[in-house]
């Protein structure tokens, strides 16, 4: 007999059958059926293997259905949430303190584990086990979560204006001919064999051996891929630094990009549009981030637009879903064992709209709080945009004297 003509006997018995008898009649089904009878029973019906195991050894002692006697409503034993009275509400208090108007409970400084949870409540009285814990969590609609990132905190006014106008400068310099680059720094990586997160192919049993503890391996250290993405091309740059990402390095690594990527398709443009974030090492108050572009203009006669994204809105700039995502998957699993590795990983990361990618080490040392002085400041050709100018702006170069 099959499981689904099992439980379509049943389904049809269910009704007219009452305790004892559907144990006895579960118990008949499994003894007819022989050798892993309870089981299959048990997955038809969703009578526990105990009670149908129970049934049999009433059958096997003479049992029958005669002179039945049904269990009066309210008659077994009962709950331990029906004999205490404030386990149910002692048990919200400790999950969700605040609600309950405790936000001092210990436990709200704690991991909410079934475990920690059964040993408040036992040394509040309560004479529960962690089953039981579960089972009442589950009837009160809690369920495992991980914290999700939906709160952005306060917002700038201007933010959607802001995207609006970044919008329009795109697609004005992309119907001109112009490039549009976006750049941004991505995480910092360890240098060495350090487990990478995410999962590859490999043979059964055999996965690669990586160190157990992460510490910066001397000699190698991080590894800081600054990226610059074309938005027209659908190409990307990514310098790896092997020092401290200022300014001085984003900049490069721009210049890097039109050297290698940029000046051979774009060739004699005027100018150069950048998307960049409202912080970190191209942050619009950052007077080096200008300085820097400024010598940039001077060196290639390029016209530079830039547009900072409003702050707390990095996820939005294209670089982050349009290269970096696309580069952590292609290297999910592998361990990052040296910046060569990592250059050739980034060079071999493709999509399916046909992203090309270049990659090289920057080996150059890039110090720290390098200041720029007002005199130096006051060389930079930059115009404010009527519309919020400390995020766009145009730095032209400067023909020298």
């Amino acid at each position: 007999m099959d499981i689904d003509t099992l439980q379509a006997k049943y389904t049809a018995l269910a009704p007219v059958l009452t305790e004892r008898s559907r144990r006895l009649w579960a118990a008949t089904e499994a003894m007819a059926l022989g050798h892993g009878g309870i089981a299959l029973v048990h997955r038809a019906t969703g009578i526990s293997r105990s009670t149908i195991a129970r049934g049999i050894q009433d059958l096997t002692a003479g049992e029958t259905l005669t002179g039945e006697r049904s269990r009066r409503p309210g008659g077994g034993r009962q709950r331990t949430v029906d004999k205490d009275a404030t386990l149910r509400a002692d048990l919200d208090a400790l999950v969700e303190p605040i609600s309950a108007g405790a936000p001092d409970a210990p436990l709200r400084w704690t991991s909410k584990s079934v475990r920690k949870l059964t040993a408040e409540l036992q040394a509040m009285g309560h004479d529960v086990s962690r089953r039981i814990v579960t089972g009442l969590l589950h009837e009160s609609g809690y369920t495992l979560q991980a914290n999700r990132k939906t709160r952005e905190g306060s917002q700038h006014p201007d933010r959607d204006a802001q995207f609006g106008y970044l919008s329009d400068q795109v697609c004005l310099h992309q119907l001109q001919g112009h490039p549009v680059i976006s750049v941004d720094t991505k995480k910092k990586e360890l240098v060495g064999n350090f487990k990478n997160p995410g999962k590859e192919w490999r043979p059964k049993g055999d996965p690669e051996q990586v160190g157990v503890h992460d510490f910066i391996v001397p000699g190698q250290g991080k590894a800081i891929p600054y990226g610059v993405y074309d938005l027209s091309r659908d190409e990307g740059w990514v310098s790896v630094g092997i020092d401290h990402d200022t300014a001085s390095f984003s900049v490069n690594a721009i210049r890097r990009w039109w050297q290698k990527m940029g000046r051979p398709v774009y060739h004699g443009v005027p100018r150069l549009l950048i998307t960049a974030d409202a912080g970190g090492s191209n942050g619009p108050r950052t007077r080096l981030w200008k300085w820097e572009l400024q010598q940039f203009a001077n060196r290639t006669g390029l016209t530079i637009t830039v547009c900072h994204y409003p702050p707390g809105t990095s996820k939005w700039n294209k670089i982050e879903h349009r290269l970096f995502s696309h580069i952590a998957m292609n290297w999910r699993g592998k361990p990052l064992v040296s910046l060569a590795a990592i250059v050739n990983l980034i060079g071999a990361t493709t999509s399916q709209t046909g992203l090309r990618v270049r990659a090289e080490i920057d080996k150059r040392s890039y110090p720290q709080g390098v200041a720029v002085s007002k005199d130096q400041m006051a060389q930079v050709n930059l115009t404010p945009h009527q519309f919020h100018g400390d995020w766009n702006y145009t730095i032209r170069p400067r023909v020298p004297q």
